[in-house]
């Protein structure tokens, strides 16, 4: 069975180096040496201050509304996993939708902006796939109506734009580090803040509250283990040869399907971690078609994301439909990539989405206009 993705897994002589220190330090949690080494090092990696390493990328979302003093309504995108809703709705915040640029599929900030009312208190975007959003413009909605900006980074790990972390921008921005991303700690996270005195008390948050041995705040348990922060050390070591090979993937999906499909299309002056291969098919009729060809020989791609959360149950608001993400959720599949994925392998996948393409696409014309609607 070929899936989506494959987690890396490190030389297991690698992680067991790792894990002797945690059996001669004797200890496993608490802010121990190896978690303390990895935020260094990850701080160091992505060119970023103010790591709080957590347990997951959820966990990592709350946490940041928590200390951003996040209430009653935050705008945010339809298109994302529900971590991104489910999160806000759980720290009593809700969750209401704009929707997305046809091209980038990440949120609108027009659209954003269209919809503020004085509820809102912060802008919760995504990179979506690690495609940077358009962070200037919603650095500057968010001065102009005093908002907080959270960014759902989860797919984002090591992305770049103009030269520096696409993690600098926002009051905060989360990532995720399960064991389907590009760089991962099996279940982990992490939260990156911009002003210092913010990450002080998030460090207060994930340990029950506790400062100098007393209960100095409202706290959770949302602390790494040393046994995680062994697998992220080993990661570590490792990324810059699994990037390498995830990009001639991801190059190789590109060449071939570009000129039969429509792929979302990338920021301007932002680098790719190449996470995910992304395509658009002109109908979902299309697109089940395929996928069940895929199905057939034994190859798993995922419609992700699917379905657009403001058609979900618990998250619908059907007077604020959002076409846009409604229809590329319909249409979007990603195709199977991770650094192990076997080249004869990847050569029937793209042999059979084209072959596919070409009995069930509209014809040229057709598609030309339907990118250019959004439709």
């Amino acid at each position: 069975m070929i899936p989506v993705t494959r987690p890396h897994l490190p030389e297991m002589s690698r992680y067991l180096g790792y894990i002797e220190r945690c059996y001669q330090n004797n200890q496993l949690t608490n802010n121990g040496p190896l978690v303390q080494e990895l935020k260094a090092r990850l701080e160091d990696y992505l060119g970023v201050q103010n790591l709080l390493p957590v347990a997951n990328g959820t966990l990592a979302l709350q946490i940041a509304y928590k200390v951003l003093g996040i209430s009653r309504v935050a705008i945010t995108t339809p298109f994302t996993f529900v971590a991104t809703s489910s999160s806000l709705k759980w720290g009593g915040i809700e969750p209401v939708y704009a929707d997305i640029d046809a091209s980038s599929l990440n949120l609108s900030p027009q659209k954003a902006e269209m919809i503020l009312d004085p509820e809102v208190t912060a802008l919760v975007p995504v990179h979506v796939y690690g495609n940077p959003c358009n962070v200037e413009a919603f650095d500057r909605i968010a001065k102009d109506h005093g908002l907080k900006v959270i960014y759902d980074a989860a797919h984002a790990f090591g992305v770049r734009l103009n030269g520096k972390s696409v993690l600098q921008w926002g009051d905060a921005a989360t990532l995720s580090f399960h064991a389907t991303k590009v760089f991962h700690t099996v279940e982990g996270g992490a939260i990156v803040f911009k002003k210092r005195e913010d990450y002080e008390r998030a460090c207060r948050l994930i340990n029950f509250g506790y400062e100098e041995g007393e209960v100095a705040d409202e706290g959770i348990n949302a602390k790494m283990s040393e046994f995680h922060a062994a697998m992220g050390l080993c990661m570590l070591d490792e990324i810059d040869s699994v990037l390498q090979e995830r990009e001639e993937i991801y190059k190789r999906y590109y060449e071939a399907l570009k000129d039969h499909f429509e792929i979302p299309v990338w920021k301007e002056g932002a680098t790719r971690n190449y996470a995910y291969f992304p395509v658009l098919f002109p109908s979902e009729d299309a697109l089940l078609k395929t996928q069940q060809r895929l199905n057939d020989a034994g190859i798993f791609p995922r419609r992700y994301f699917y379905p657009s959360l403001d058609a979900l149950n618990g998250y619908a608001r059907p007077d604020k439909g959002n076409p846009i993400s409604r229809s590329r959720a319909d249409r979007v599949l990603c195709l199977p990539l991770y650094s192990a994925l076997p080249l004869e392998v990847q050569d029937k996948i793209i042999e059979i989405t084209v072959s596919s393409q070409k009995l069930y696409a509209r014809t040229p014309s057709e598609f030309s206009m339907m990118s250019l609607t959004g439709g």
